[in-house]
């Protein structure tokens, strides 16, 4: 494997970043809790990390503005246009995944 210095290690991890939310737009179908169910994650996680980052690199930010950069648009506004309410067998699922 070839060597990376830590700046191209950091524009590879800023690039994959980039498409995986550019994935999770493309696909907006696929809802929060069903990610939580399959991967332990979601955006709104990926809101939290994103937020914490940025307050590790003394970066002022707050959840709003965190939320909005991985969702691409105000968490209100997204959750109105494609976050229906989770049915009971995602319900269901995401409680058996806790235990």
């Amino acid at each position: 494997m070839t060597e990376l210095t830590q700046a191209q290690q950091d524009a590879l991890d800023a690039a994959a970043f980039r498409r995986l939310l550019a994935h999770l737009d493309d696909n907006k179908d696929v809802q929060n809790i069903d990610l939580m169910i399959l991967a332990g994650f979601c955006r709104n996680c990926l809101s939290k990390w994103y937020l914490a980052a940025a307050e590790y690199q003394g970066v002022t930010m707050d959840m709003d503005a965190a939320r909005e950069r991985i969702y691409g648009m105000s968490y209100a506004e997204w959750k109105d246009k494609y976050q229906p309410k989770a049915t009971a067998d995602q319900l269901a699922a995401f409680e058996a995944r806790g235990k």
